[in-house]
């Protein structure tokens, strides 16, 4: 199942409309990283990353995988391990997967610059729980944790993000 999310926050699937967080920029068909725009396409679901300490596993029909406080993802252009899971310590900039507040306990990992990957054009584009109050991300897609779990749930393998509309 494919779900659409409009520019304007709304998060369609199955007919259901979720609210959604997106990038404090929006929407951009030209991402670059740190712009935090929420790039523009077709992103697949990869695979599905959980804080087996707070959540049950989501159900989801992609490869699920808990998380440790090892766990990070590359963001630094100039290193080969750019967007790509890594374990901690790490030489490179990375951010943390293993994080205190809860927007990280679901994290679904979209394919954005994946295939392959270009240095530059953005990296950790999850699908992860959106704070409390919505706040804009730095370019992921953010529900709230029943909608994300509940979308993860109906067979969702990839988002189309429209850049208009």
């Amino acid at each position: 199942m494919q779900a659409t999310l409009h520019p304007d926050g709304r998060f369609t699937a199955r007919g259901f409309v979720f609210r959604a967080a997106l990038g404090r920029t929006g929407v951009s068909s030209s991402k670059r990283e740190g712009d935090g725009a929420t790039p523009a396409g077709l992103l697949p679901l990869r695979r599905v990353l959980y804080r087996a300490d707070r959540v049950k596993a989501p159900e989801c029909v992609v490869p699920l995988e808990p998380i440790a406080p090892s766990d990070g993802w590359c963001d630094d252009p100039d290193h080969p391990d750019y967007n790509r899971h890594i374990r901690l310590p790490h030489p490179a900039h990375y951010e943390e997967l293993w994080r205190s507040d809860s927007v990280y306990d679901i994290i679904g990992v979209l394919g954005w610059n994946d295939a392959p990957i270009h240095p530059g054009r953005g990296s950790a584009i999850f699908l992860h729980v959106a704070a409390p109050d919505y706040s804009p991300t730095d370019g992921c897609i953010a529900l709230a944790l029943p909608d994300l779990r509940r979308v993860l749930a109906s067979g969702l393998n990839g988002i189309l993000v429209l850049e208009r509309g």
